[in-house]
């Protein structure tokens, strides 16, 4: 059984264990954590520093994934990022990380979760193509493509709605797709 807790209470063994995640459920994806040592200071910033917030799903005391919130606006934060197992995706915890966070979010004043999916790998139809003149009507059109590895249905699914794209983000071809959520 799942359980959600604050970042604050895990072990020293489950941070690690956090940043290991984070490293095995982004290697698909060429702008992500690649390296323990990329992936423990990314942990680290949520300890230091006070607009940082996460919470860990732990199956027993192993972790399962882990989410965390930026601090951005006055009522709008930043989910970022999301990591789940790759061995425990598709079993509801990235949603039960998801539902947590609103929670905490919302109880910190947060009206609004946004985030930015980055397509630097093929995941989506936007990847490679140019987004312009119509940025809107190419976001419009967006779907999966590459084998499903894109959260693009993940956050569909929980209740994100596309909210905006930057093309080029990552490189030519290579958009953050804008997410949001009202939660207050």
């Amino acid at each position: 059984m799942i359980r959600i807790v604050p970042f604050e209470q895990l072990t020293a063994g489950q941070r690690e264990a956090a940043a290991a995640i984070l490293v095995r459920a982004f290697t698909h994806a060429p702008a992500a954590w690649h390296t323990l040592e990329d992936a423990r200071a990314q942990v680290a910033t949520f300890f230091e520093d006070e607009d940082r917030a996460a919470v860990a799903a732990l199956d027993g005391d192993t972790v399962a994934g882990w989410i965390g919130r930026i601090r951005t606006y006055s009522h709008a934060f930043e989910l970022h990022p999301i990591a789940v197992d790759p061995d425990r995706q598709r079993r509801g915890v990235g949603a039960a990380l998801v539902g947590a966070l609103e929670a905490l979010a919302k109880s910190e004043g947060a009206l609004t979760l946004y985030l930015g999916a980055d397509d630097d790998f093929g995941g989506t139809s936007l990847f490679g193509a140019d987004p312009y003149p119509d940025l809107l009507e190419s976001l419009a059109r967006v779907e999966a493509a590459g084998g499903g590895r894109h959260p693009l249905g993940f956050y569909r699914k929980v209740g994100f709605t596309l909210a905006g794209l930057i093309p080029d983000a990552n490189g030519t071809g290579k958009p953050d797709i804008l997410f949001a959520k009202r939660i207050g």
